[in-house]
């Protein structure tokens, strides 16, 4: 339990403690709804990062939120900072956000449509708001070519310019679903074989065998069988993919709504210069994929063609996002790792979906391709 009564000591405003709950939803962080005699606030426990990324990170919300995107900046405390380090770990605290997560089959497709417009206003305003924090500038100002900002001015589409920093947010993980694609160096097949002889090994050594390892064979085999016949469609290294600030892990538990209406983007430790299309993918993979791994088209082609209207992106940027996407999802096994390699079975409940959608993406390739970019 986090030291909520040291911790609300270094605030002006926020009332003596009545409870402190955990969170149940989450994989990376701690999370625990907080009240006091002040009222509700949610108060994150960072298990990754350290001071300076975590208090740029915060930056940003303030910024974001400066230009209407919904968002829950943390608490200043009385000396105005927003990162609490107390027995050396690191928390914020945040106001508590009335709402609920929406997945893709609880939205219409009017509100698929603005989900990705707003996820392309997330990019656009992002790609501002990094480049004012890069000059330590007042959000909106004039950045424009000739500036005194080290990162300089996008490139069209709202694009991060190329010696702008890779990543500001958590260092990478292997076994993290957050660290997506390396885009010079994509999965090596190879590389994928060697891991699915592990895991087989580990899910068939189970005992007492589950339905999950019975599933995780078969997927496995599956996989590699898919792997054969398709390894010559391996994306070729990208040199300067198109590439921007992005939220770095826009999913359905890190959007909350109130009604219809987003209400708050949370969790923005992801935070980082990342090809944005490809998060623009990943996010329609995990919003719209029904139970059974077959994505929701219709929604997805409303969502994609707001996102490419709000963000000036073009199918062709689209089109390589879904071709890289799915070679990444061909060859990504997060889940598996998480339950046989490092014993964690939090994940185990998307594994399912996660792993039909690989299947069904690669038969109705094409079809998916059209839904996003044509």
């Amino acid at each position: 339990m986090p030291p909520v009564r040291t911790l609300l000591g270094r605030y002006t405003n926020t009332g003596e403690p009545l409870s402190c709950e955990p969170v149940a939803q989450g994989l990376l962080n701690h999370g625990y709804r907080l009240a006091t005699t002040r009222g509700d606030f949610f108060l994150k426990h960072h298990l990754d990062g350290d001071h300076a990324t975590i208090s740029r990170q915060h930056r940003a919300t303030h910024h974001l939120q400066a230009l209407g995107i919904p968002v829950a900046p943390p608490v200043e405390d009385a000396e105005g900072g927003t990162v609490a380090v107390i027995g050396g770990r690191y928390y914020a605290l945040h106001p508590w956000v009335d709402g609920r997560h929406r997945v893709g089959a609880q939205l219409t497709t009017v509100e698929s449509r603005r989900l990705g417009a707003l996820l392309g206003l997330v990019h656009t305003c992002l790609d501002l708001v990094m480049r004012a924090e890069a000059c330590r500038i007042p959000a909106g100002a004039d950045t424009a070519a000739g500036s005194a900002c080290p990162v300089g001015p996008a490139r069209p589409g709202g694009s991060a310019r190329p010696g702008a920093p890779a990543r500001l947010g958590v260092p990478a993980d292997p076994a993290d679903p957050a660290d997506p694609a390396d885009p010079a160096d994509p999965a090596d097949p190879a590389d994928t074989y060697e891991l699915i002889g592990e895991l087989l090994a580990l899910a068939r050594g189970r005992l007492p065998r589950r339905a999950f390892d019975v599933l995780a064979e078969h997927r496995l085999l599956e996989r590699r069988d898919l792997l054969e016949r398709h390894a010559h469609r391996r994306p070729p290294p990208v040199a300067e993919p198109a590439t921007g600030w992005v939220h770095g892990d826009f999913h359905p538990l890190n959007l909350l709504y109130r009604g219809a209406e987003p209400a708050a983007i949370v969790d923005w430790d992801r935070l980082a210069v990342q090809p944005r299309a490809e998060e623009a993918v990943r996010a329609a993979a995990i919003f719209f994929v029904r139970p059974t791994g077959e994505l929701e088209l219709a929604k997805v082609r409303a969502y994609a063609r707001a996102y490419r209207s709000a963000a000036g992106a073009d199918a062709a940027e689209l089109a390589a996002a879904v071709h890289r996407v799915w070679w990444e999802r061909l060859n990504d096994f997060w889940i598996l790792r998480w339950r046989y390699q490092l014993h964690d079975r939090r994940a185990d409940p998307q594994f399912p979906a996660a792993s039909a959608l690989a299947v069904w993406w690669t038969k109705e390739y094409e079809a998916v391709c059209e839904a996003f970019a044509g």
